[in-house]
C-alpha cells in the first residue's frame, strides 16, 4: 500500500528495507495472518474461501484447510492477485520493532485496519456536512431534491 503523503514523515528513512525485511525474510512471501502467497493469482470466493494455488486445497480466512465450495459459491468465484505490505499491529507508523510489523495480504490489512477506515470515514463525512452547510446552507438528509425547469420555446 502506498504511503499517504502526509504521513510520509512518520516512517524511518529505511522503511523500504525493514518492510522487505518482515514480507519476503521473516514471512517468506506469505500473508501471516491467513497465508496467501505474494505475487500469486488466487480464486476467492466470497466468505474469504481461497485456492492454494501451490497445495491445490481450499483454505479460509485463517489459512486452515476447509472443504471445497458449493457450485453456488463457485459461481460467485473471482480471480485476484495477492500483495503483501507490512502492517503496524498498533497502527503507528513510528512503532518498527519487528513485534509490531506484520506482513500481510491486502485483505488481512484491511480487516486489520477495519476501525481507522470507520473512524476516517465518520470524519469525511462530518467534514462534508460542514462544508455543505458553510457553502449551501443547511444540508439535507435524504434523497436529493429535484427541481423541474420550466422549458420555454425560442423563436416561436
Amino acid at each position: 500500500m502506498p504511503i499517504r503523503p502526509e504521513l510520509k514523515a512518520l516512517y524511518p528513512l529505511n522503511w523500504p528495507q525493514l518492510s522487505q525485511r518482515v514480507r519476503f525474510e521473516r514471512a517468506k512471501g506469505y500473508c501471516e495472518r491467513c497465508g496467501r502467497p505474494h505475487g500469486k493469482t488466487i480464486t476467492v470466493v466470497p466468505g474469504g474461501r481461497w485456492l492454494d494455488p501451490e497445495r491445490h486445497n481450499w483454505r479460509n480466512a485463517r489459512g486452515r484447510e476447509v472443504d471445497p465450495p458449493d457450485l453456488l459459491d463457485l459461481i460467485l468465484a473471482r480471480q485476484t492477485r495477492v500483495i503483501l505490505a507490512a502492517a503496524h499491529l498498533d497502527h503507528d507508523p513510528r512503532h518498527n520493532r519487528q513485534r509490531n510489523l506484520r506482513a500481510l495480504c491486502q485483505r488481512c490489512h484491511l480487516i486489520h485496519d477495519r476501525t481507522y477506515h470507520i473512524a476516517q470515514r465518520r470524519l469525511t463525512f462530518r467534514a462534508r456536512l460542514a462544508l455543505g452547510d458553510l457553502f449551501e446552507g443547511p444540508y439535507r438528509m435524504g434523497p436529493p431534491q429535484v427541481r423541474f425547469i420550466k422549458s420555454v420555446r425560442i423563436g416561436a
